[in-house]
């Protein structure tokens, strides 16, 4: 019999604990097929939310299932030290800013700031019954890997010489994405957008032919030294007869073309536009596609540079206003009102985005738009609604892919120029290589035989570092044999709000570097909100910290929460403590009935099946079924939902009351055999019950399982039908029948377990005749037509 009268999270310690010390699930090389899954690595520096907890234990399901039914599962813990967060907590620890000291002395803010970070997300993830293969770190299958140890950084570094060498990799000085406070390059996956309160200023220019004045709005005055056309749209009856004549612009008074264009609204402003070089994403590809000159004229750190004039050296801010001044003075301002505008900013700094020319090194990815529409198609997704969002981003992209960045805590661009010539050295592959603290690996330029050299400065987009966990975790590299055989990976597990960075890049990267699809399946977990469907954030203060979580209620509240609320027809997951303690009471009514059902051992010896005992079976072979189905799907919802409904509304509401009598036996009104069909069934039911639920409530499952049937529930079987039942009447049949007696009972005041003296039951029933007449008290049986009570 099971020791505790109750479960409680004091419990899951023990297990959880036990699993660590033993490395329970420890990868081992074996004849099972392997089936991997790309788990997210998160940063060490910041403490799991809930979100990334419910994320995370929905795919500690998958792997628990897949372990089941018999693969070997390659399920490993990746601890993400790498990048822009990490370089932002030192500067705000330190206060200071990259700029301001030395790339050494930097690097070991960063690094005390790693060391300071306990592994409290390793942590919260034990606690939540989280199997993952191992919690050492190292660099065998399976270990907890850092994306910042030189066996990580290494294999990046390695990618890059592959695509270099395939010819996939070229430097250009093009205008990008920059981020003033993160000061560096950004990829257009890394912006948001986000609705700002600014100023729409209608500015005067002059047309040169006719010294007419035409009214152009702009939200950006700052920028008209960068001015290249002034576009109408070509519907626009009212300028018409400005077309292929000169604008003046105000001020700097230079010459630009006047041009229809349908970039122009009529709507918008004035309905003429200003064209500038950098002005935002359009005024970007509207250059390019115009084939005009663009003019920058805003530096790396945010000020004005010599193209501005006489608002060189200011600020952005400070010399929009100083521009709008000017123009005042010299009536050539109109107007000025306040909208809201759709403003590019950072995903990190949330600074706003500025465009500027640098020369850097870019990944090609344009030319590979239909082969990545071809691999959205070859992997599988759950939900399938979640392959709109890659194919959507995949059209988007109009450039290729600026993979460096002007950071110091990544994985070095691993490149050396000879001072002479400026030959590129490319390194060979095999170990991690710092170009700007060490010398090339060869003695003189290969072009001139010069033997100083420099070396490259810029680091890698976290997105490059990041889109190799698939080929890391599955050795790629470094063991061959084992890549070929289990490629590709058999699951990307993630958040909907990073498809279009890692999942894209990932996919784009390994199929550049290997020819094929390094996914079979990808599940895209949605956001969690809060009761009321609002996102959750500091600012509202609806924020569930999940340590506060397991700290009142424990992990498997939380986990079948994860199961029943995790519906992947919906968008979001509504998460309250009163609907995780509400999934809190299935936890503890299973104990219950585990308890009850431990009372009683296993049949001994021959047992007979009634009909009661044959249709309690024929339900929970029903469940096997559709769990088994839902569980390869990645539905745990639906699963969770019948079997939750299973254990309150059939199991022990009904056929517990009914065959607890045939259990006990007490009254020997039945035979040995019977009463071991009784015992059978019970522990048959629990069981399977059990193994179903193992993946989903691990903790409890396995504490269950282990004392009453001395076993390891997880590396049991999962459940299969072995034999179909048919009775004569229904689930909802026999629940109308017992609920009608206990409502004749209750109002006559009687308690349930009062006498009738005479029943008159449909025929269906008469195969559990003894049955019902024990649990209900009925002295005399008939069957007929409807249902009689004499009282």
């Amino acid at each position: 019999m099971l020791k505790e009268k109750r479960w409680s999270k004091e419990i899951e310690k023990e297990i959880y604990e036990e699993w660590k010390d033993k490395e329970v699930y420890r990868f081992k090389k074996s004849d099972k097929p392997v089936y991997s899954i790309d788990t997210p690595p998160p940063y060490v520096n910041t403490p799991v939310h809930v979100g990334q907890a419910t994320t995370y234990v929905l795919m500690d399901m998958f792997a628990r299932f897949r372990r089941m039914i018999g693969y070997n599962v390659l399920f490993p813990l990746g601890l993400d030290r790498n990048g822009l967060p990490i370089e932002m907590a030192a500067e705000q620890r330190f206060n200071i800013k990259l700029n301001e000291v030395s790339r050494e002395e930097f690097i070991k803010k960063c690094n005390i700031v790693l060391e300071e970070s306990s592994l409290a997300s390793a942590e919260s993830f034990l606690r939540l019954g989280i199997g993952f293969n191992s919690s050492k770190i190292g660099t065998g299958i399976g270990e907890v890997y850092l994306t910042d140890s030189p066996d990580y950084r290494a294999l990046t570094q390695e990618t890059f010489i592959d695509l270099w060498n395939k010819g996939l990799i070229y430097q250009d000085e093009r205008i990008n994405n920059y981020c003033p406070g993160c000061r560096t390059t950004i990829a257009d996956a890394e912006i948001e957008y986000e609705d700002l309160l600014t100023t729409f200023n209608d500015i005067i220019f002059k047309v040169k032919e006719t010294g007419e004045e035409i009214i152009i709005g702009t939200t950006r005055p700052e920028l008209v030294c960068t001015c290249g056309m002034v576009i109408f749209n070509p519907e626009d009856e009212r300028y018409k007869h400005l077309d292929g004549k000169t604008a003046i612009t105000p001020i700097f008074n230079k010459e630009v073309p006047i041009r229809a264009h349908p970039m122009a609204e009529m709507e918008k402003g004035t309905g003429l536009v200003m064209m500038c070089s950098a002005g935002d994403t359009s005024d970007i590809r509207f250059f390019r596609e115009m084939n005009l000159q663009p003019t920058i004229a805003i530096n790396a750190d945010g000020t004005m540079n010599e193209h501005a004039g006489f608002l060189k050296g200011l600020k952005v801010a400070e010399a929009r206003e100083k521009m709008v001044q000017k123009l005042r003075e010299e009536n050539l301002f109109v107007r000025q009102k306040k909208i809201m505008h759709r403003t590019p900013i950072c995903e990190r700094s949330k600074d706003a985005i500025e465009f500027i020319a640098m020369p850097e090194f870019y990944l090609k990815q344009v030319e590979f738009k239909d082969e990545m529409k071809e691999l959205a198609d070859q992997m599988s997704f759950f939900a399938l609604e979640s392959k709109q969002i890659l194919v959507n981003w995949i059209d988007s992209v109009s450039i290729d892919w600026p993979i460096s960045r002007r950071r110091y805590y990544a994985t070095e661009i691993p490149l050396w120029y000879c001072k002479n010539c400026s030959e590129v050295i490319l390194p060979p592959k095999g170990r991690y290589y710092q170009p700007w603290r060490e010398k090339p690996p060869i003695k003189r330029c290969p072009k001139c035989g010069a033997n100083e050299f420099k070396g490259e400065e810029r680091v890698f987009d976290t997105w490059f570092d990041s889109s190799i966990t698939p080929l890391y975790i599955l050795k790629y590299s470094s063991d061959n044999k084992f890549f070929e055989k289990n490629s590709p990976c058999s699951l990307r597990p993630q958040g909907k709000e990073i498809v279009r960075t890692w999942l894209y890049y990932t996919v784009l990267k390994d199929y550049l570097l290997t020819g094929k699809c390094i996914f079979k399946d990808v599940w895209i977990n949605f956001h969690i909100v809060d009761e009321e469907g609002h996102k959750m954030s500091k600012s509202r203060g609806n924020v569930i910290d999940p340590r506060d979580i397991l700290d009142k209620l424990g992990a498997e509240p939380f986990r079948l929460w994860c199961a029943i609320e995790g519906n992947l027809a919906k968008t979001d997951f509504r998460c309250s403590l009163e609907r995780i303690e509400g999934a809190g009471k299935t936890i503890t009514k299973l104990w219950n009935v585990a308890r009850f059902i431990s009372m009683f051992p296993k049949a001994d010896g021959k047992f007979e099946l009634t009909a009661l005992d044959k249709w309690i079976m024929q339900e929970v072979n029903e469940l096997i079924k559709i769990a088994r189905k839902g569980y390869e799907e990645y539905n745990f919802h639906t699963p969770a939902i019948l079997i939750k409904h299973f254990i309150w509304e059939t199991f022990a509401s009904h056929y517990l009351e009914l065959v607890k009598n045939r259990a006990y036996n007490g009254e020997k009104n039945f035979s040995k055999a019977e009463q071991n069909g009784a015992l059978y069934a019970l522990h048959y039911c629990l069981e399977v019950i059990l193994r179903l639920l193992a993946p989903v409530i691990p903790l409890m499952t396995y504490r269950i399982y282990k004392e009453l049937y001395n076993k390891d529930v997880h590396f049991s079987e999962f459940p299969k039908v072995e034999r179909e039942f048919e009775v004569s009447f229904s689930t909802n049949e026999i629940s109308e029948l017992n609920s009608q007696i206990w409502k004749a009972k209750k109002e006559r005041g009687m308690s349930l377990k009062g006498e009738i003296k005479e029943a008159e039951l449909l025929e269906k029933f008469k195969e559990i005749e003894k049955d019902l007449a024990e649990a209900h008290g009925i002295k005399k049986v008939k069957f007929g037509d409807r249902l009689k009570l004499i009282f």
